[in-house]
């Protein structure tokens, strides 16, 4: 991975899952290429506990199990500027289902999910 390490997509509760996707892993970096600026991850595979306890839905793309790929990332960000240049990047990258927060910009590739940008 050029702009990424393995250990950026682990669980944020320390219990070390990270069962991520590949596929949503390159398309990051080419997103990441493309916008010209660095990604923070502020949070990606989730354990379905730390999932729980984050109020999220249980059928979110960001739990991975031993059966189950992570196929969410949450990107740091707390500027237009910069949240078009994200948005933009992951368009062009393939991502087709986008979550636009104040804080963050949601990228998932879970094709059992319809197409969608949504605001948080």
């Amino acid at each position: 991975m050029k702009y990424f390490k393995i250990s950026e997509f682990e669980c944020n509760c320390g219990c070390g899952t990270n069962n991520m996707d590949m596929n949503t892993v390159s398309k990051l970096n080419d997103a990441r290429e493309y916008s010209g600026i660095p990604y923070n991850l502020n949070s990606a595979c989730r354990c379905p506990e730390h999932n729980e306890n984050e109020g999220a839905s249980s059928t979110s793309s960001h739990v991975a199990t031993k059966n189950k790929k992570c196929k969410a990332v949450d990107i740091r960000c707390d500027n237009s500027p910069d949240r078009l240049r994200i948005v933009n990047g992951l368009i062009k990258a393939g991502f087709t289902r986008i979550g636009i927060a104040k804080t963050f910009v949601h990228a998932d590739t879970d094709g059992a999910k319809p197409d969608a940008i949504w605001l948080y």
